[in-house]
């Protein structure tokens, strides 16, 4: 399975993510393709998105944690490895 979540995708970009994804949200593609077809998806994004796209990929893997996150350019919520695990840090706002 492959989700990916961006702030802003060029519209090229986000109309070829249209023939392999469902996409639930505007910028939020979700797909169960191959893991082959995933690295190719993978790659086609890196090459084409600039920085400014904010792209998060998650990939799901065979063997532990079960999943790899990308990242491409500066997103809205950081990322961190706490004992091999890579984990997207949310901010709670008490009011």
């Amino acid at each position: 399975m492959l989700v990916v979540v961006a702030n802003d995708l060029p519209p090229a970009v986000r109309g070829r993510m249209k023939l392999w994804f469902v996409e639930p949200r505007p910028n939020v593609f979700v797909s169960g393709i191959k893991d082959s077809v995933a690295v190719t998806v993978v790659d086609y994004l890196h090459k084409h998105c600039p920085p400014e796209s904010g792209v998060v990929i998650f990939r799901s893997l065979p063997g532990p944690p079960g999943y790899d996150v990308r990242t491409i350019g500066p997103t809205r919520k950081s990322m961190t490895t706490i004992s091999g695990l890579q984990l997207v840090i949310e901010t709670l706002k008490i009011e």
